[in-house]
């Protein structure tokens, strides 16, 4: 049953959607007003009628709808984008991750999420503000129990040989692929979003020169498609190009390891 207190969903006639804490106290759209009081103590799915007539459903919000609806300050990275990266990061119950580049903290509600109770997420963020707005949505959510927050990282990471993941999202990845390196257990993967063709270009240069195997650069679109049964179409607009997504794993060097190992300045 739905709590004072629960994030809840709104959906109205038209397929627009709105997130809101259940309580005693009134929300206005542009068309209507609903008195979520009436929300408390009913079951999640539940038909809310305006003071006009109008109705909505009152939906249990899923993980897809946190990110859609989340405080931004920053570009997010969408959930077309998101579900893959979980993937091919193999995030799961119990994994820490490491991701550097917290921006307004979709990928990092994400994650949080997929790694449970058990796991843990550290981030990296220079900008003090962007780590306000991140901890602002993961309490939101009930995820910050999960996470590490933690400043710049200047040439490397604090953590070296213990993260199943590592995810970079920042202007110069290239600065931070060795960084990357020593923080991976050997084998585990890498990921970078890039939404430049030349910051792909750099980043795979600089791959060239590390103990990295089985790199991939692809791209993800996304269109939806109106639901009317009797004028079944394509939307008009879709989601394109929103970046780059390289993939890579750390493997063992034959020789020398990279520089910059646990025991460098």
């Amino acid at each position: 049953m739905i709590k004072e207190g629960d994030l809840v969903l709104l959906s109205v006639p038209g397929g627009q959607t709105y997130l809101v804490e259940a309580g005693r106290r009134s929300f206005q759209t542009h068309r209507e007003s609903f008195d979520l009081s009436a929300l408390l103590g009913r079951p999640f799915g539940t038909v809310l009628t305006g003071t006009k007539g109008g109705k909505c459903f009152a939906l249990k919000p899923t993980i897809y709808d946190f990110l859609m609806k989340l405080k931004r300050v920053t570009q997010i990275i969408y959930p077309k984008d998101v579900g893959y990266i979980l993937l091919r990061l193999d995030v799961g119950p119990g994994k820490t991750v490491l991701e550097c580049g917290t921006g307004s903290g979709s990928l990092l509600l994400a994650l949080a999420f997929a790694v449970g109770k058990e796991g843990r997420v550290i981030t990296y963020e220079k900008e003090p503000r962007f780590q306000e707005v991140a901890k602002e949505n993961l309490k939101r959510f009930g995820l910050e129990e999960q996470v590490i927050f933690k400043n710049e990282a200047t040439g490397r990471f604090e953590e070296r040989e213990e993260v199943d993941a590592v995810f970079l999202d920042l202007k110069t990845p290239w600065d931070l692929l060795e960084a990357a390196w020593w923080a991976l257990k050997p084998g585990c993967p890498l990921g970078v979003l890039l939404p430049t063709a030349n910051q792909v270009s750099q980043t795979l240069k600089t791959l060239e020169d590390l103990p990295f195997a089985h790199t991939q650069v692809l791209e993800i679109m996304l269109r939806f498609y109106k639901t009317n049964p009797e004028r079944f179409r394509p939307e008009d607009r879709m989601i394109g190009h929103t970046a780059y997504l390289l993939f890579t794993r750390k493997v063992l060097p034959e020789e020398n390891p990279p520089e910059g190992g646990p025991d460098a300045d």
